[in-house]
């Protein structure tokens, strides 16, 4: 069996982020979930900072350099996506929206994403639900019901209904739809029908 392939998109500005951090633990807990289950899994990490000029001069050419095109087709071929952005004047990134805004518009159909923020304070969470669950839906990706949020408070807490737990949760909800999709081949893509995949999902809550 292939080992499923898991992309992470983390448009931290600073280096070292917690945007990154975030991603780097979501990711971990993903994988983790899939090895007990007994599947592997292959975690690639786009880090869009690396990518800003390239993503602003397809804007002008149409046409993306070849670092570019290689996450853009990482993209296209992953099974599952873990997108993390900072929160900026209450909605994501530009950055992060620029990226999306480059990808083909039907890559992400019938894929899994978990969706996931980081900022100053708890007050920006709603941005997750008003701002990035909307863009992945019209993208027709199936996005897992639990959206992750890490306020600046939120680093250290480790009780069951902090962002620990919160992480588990989405975690979990993630490897249930990569667990019913077949790992995506190098030459053909299978997409799981979204009805299917919440059917998946909603027999396991």
């Amino acid at each position: 069996m292939n080992p499923l392939k898991l992309v992470v998109v983390t448009a931290g500005l600073t280096q070292p982020s917690s945007t990154r951090l975030l991603s780097d633990r979501l990711a971990e807990a993903v994988a983790r979930q899939l090895a007990d289950e007994g599947r592997e899994v292959d975690v690639h990490v786009i880090e869009l900072r690396e990518l800003a000029v390239d993503i602003a001069n397809n804007f002008v050419t149409g046409f993306p350099s070849p670092s570019l095109n290689a996450e853009l087709e990482a993209v296209t071929a992953a099974d599952a996506l873990i997108a993390v952005t900072p929160i900026f004047t209450a909605s994501y990134s530009g950055l992060f929206k620029s990226f999306f805004d480059v990808v083909d518009n039907t890559a992400l159909t019938g894929k899994p994403v978990l969706i996931a923020a980081t900022g100053g304070t708890p007050r920006h969470s709603l941005a997750l639900e008003h701002a990035l669950r909307p863009m992945f839906t019209y993208l027709r990706a199936v996005v897992a019901p639990t959206a992750v949020y890490a306020a600046a408070e939120d680093w250290g807490a480790a009780d069951a209904d902090g962002l620990s737990g919160r992480i588990a949760r989405a975690a979990g909800e993630l490897t249930e739809l990569m667990a019913g999709r077949p790992a995506t081949s190098h030459a053909t893509e299978e997409v799981v029908p979204f009805e299917q995949q919440l059917a998946a999902l909603r027999a396991r809550q």
